[in-house]
């Protein structure tokens, strides 16, 4: 277990591989372990780092603000703090959404960025995940823990194909979250959009998106035709968690994504599944 100190706290990551660094950022409710199989994965041509955002995982949760700018904060000064100058940032759902923020906000810091699952207008969400960014019902969910993990179990058929070895996942990570980073990180994310800016990337960009995603809407991919040298992916076998719902597909088309333009020129524009 690795972390680092910043100036707003402690922030675990776990290190892995070897090769060029490649900077992993996880959803909501998760942590960096959502990654592993990804990490081991990549290993052979990467050094991958996976992140706990503050107030997940082993991060510091002594805080009092848990919005979509603090992560992109944190990203920065982690990257910062171990000499990386600049690297692909690739984010799952909610860590996406901070993801694309970073190369928006300091694209200097950002080589090229993927998103799996993610929210570039947070209207999309579901629309339970909605709710949970009320503080008075965020309240009386995080106080009903029973309830709470009832709900998340008979609902887990429906947002990973995969969904024994993801809830087993959720609960360990559910155990180490606060009130605070669960009811504010959703609220930001709800009230996040980021369609007025997404042209103006310049970076080479991924989108992944399983079809049976119920928990972002998967038609959020047709977003990126509006950025110029970008690809997208839709899996018919995965809901929110492609990397646990076809673990060997998704994590050739990210090697692809990573290696693209180190030994081949990047081809723009180029878009696979349509609606």
């Amino acid at each position: 277990m690795s972390s680092i100190v910043t100036s707003q706290g402690v922030v675990h990551y776990e290190a892995f591989g070897r090769g060029r660094p490649v900077i992993l950022l996880h959803g909501w409710l998760g942590s960096w372990g959502c990654w592993l199989g990804t990490m081991e994965a990549l290993a052979h041509n990467h050094r991958t780092y996976a992140i706990d955002f503050w107030g997940f995982g082993e991060s510091d949760k002594r805080r009092e603000s848990y919005n979509i700018s603090d992560f992109v904060a944190l990203v920065d000064q982690f990257m910062e703090r171990l000499g990386i100058q600049s690297a692909p940032v690739i984010g799952h759902s909610m860590g996406g959404t901070v993801a694309l923020n970073l190369a928006l906000d300091r694209p200097h810091r950002v080589k090229k960025v993927a998103v799996v699952g993610s929210p570039v207008d947070g209207r999309s969400l579901n629309v339970f995940l909605k709710l949970a960014g009320y503080p008075w019902i965020a309240f009386l969910v995080w106080n009903s823990p029973s309830l709470l993990r009832l709900g998340i179990r008979l609902f887990a058929p429906w947002i990973a194909a995969n969904w024994s070895d993801w809830y087993q996942l959720l609960m360990r990570d559910l155990s180490r979250m606060t009130l605070e980073s669960f009811l504010w990180s959703i609220h930001s994310l709800h009230r996040t959009d980021l369609r007025p800016r997404l042209g103006t990337l310049r970076m080479p960009a991924l989108g992944v998106y399983g079809r049976g995603d119920k928990i972002v809407d998967p038609r959020q991919s047709v977003l990126f035709e509006h950025v110029a040298n970008s690809s997208v992916e839709l899996l018919d076998g995965s809901r929110h968690f492609p990397m646990l719902d076809e673990p060997e597909t998704f994590h050739s088309i990210l090697a692809r994504f990573l290696l693209d333009g180190e030994t081949a020129g990047v081809s723009p524009g180029h878009k696979r599944g349509k609606y």
